[in-house]
């Protein structure tokens, strides 16, 4: 397919610039997502990383979070990071009051499962279906998966935690790969985009 692939990345709050400079180093197209008409013309969505309850609020606000979820129930391949993970999971623990998520993800997350910004940490996870070498993973304010449900669990820590999941054109990370130049779930998100591409036209001229 000759055309790039349009991402749209949900600018409403979180490491916007860290998603998009992976993406333009990949080879897409990269819209910033405020309004539903910038969503309903891309081809996958990035949740970034960020204040989940914030990235919430200001959804609701903008009347973006029933689009979201329509979109994610039509196919729309999604990648969360951090927040954007909570944001896809269908159920959450230890949430701020009211705070909801979009879900679509078959699973279960604690919200800031590590503790705060002085708990943060780095260490290197093993992916099998990334491959060689480990990945550099750094966790910051970071959720974890309580429960996989549906959802296939791509990643754990030593402890058994998982930390990465996928399921069908979704895909979740407790930690920030944008920020350490790791760009195989990048690629394996694009992968998903590209294969929804191929069965069905695109919606913009």
């Amino acid at each position: 397919m000759s055309a790039r692939a349009r991402i749209g990345i949900l600018a409403m709050q979180g490491d916007v610039r860290e998603h998009a400079r992976v993406l333009e180093e990949l080879g897409a197209d990269v819209v910033l997502v405020r309004r539903a008409v910038e969503l309903a013309a891309v081809d996958g969505l990035v949740l970034p990383g960020g204040e989940s309850t914030a990235i919430d609020r200001l959804s609701r606000a903008f009347g973006m979070r029933e689009p979201i979820r329509e979109a994610i129930a039509g196919g729309l391949p999604v990648y969360g990071t951090c927040a954007g993970l909570i944001l896809l999971a269908d159920r959450m623990i230890d949430g701020a009051p009211g705070q909801q998520t979009f879900g679509g993800l078959d699973v279960t997350v604690r919200r800031n499962a590590f503790g705060g910004q002085a708990e943060s940490f780095e260490t290197a996870l093993d992916v099998p279906a990334l491959g060689a070498p480990p990945v550099h993973a750094v966790f910051i304010r970071a959720p974890l998966v309580i429960e996989a449900g549906m959802a296939r669990p791509l990643a754990a820590l030593p402890g058994g935690g998982v930390v990465a999941v996928e399921q069908g054109a979704l895909l979740g990370t407790a930690f920030h790969p944008e920020a350490t130049g790791e760009t195989r779930f990048h690629r394996r998100f694009l992968a998903k985009v590209a294969s929804r591409r191929a069965g069905r036209p695109r919606r913009y001229g």
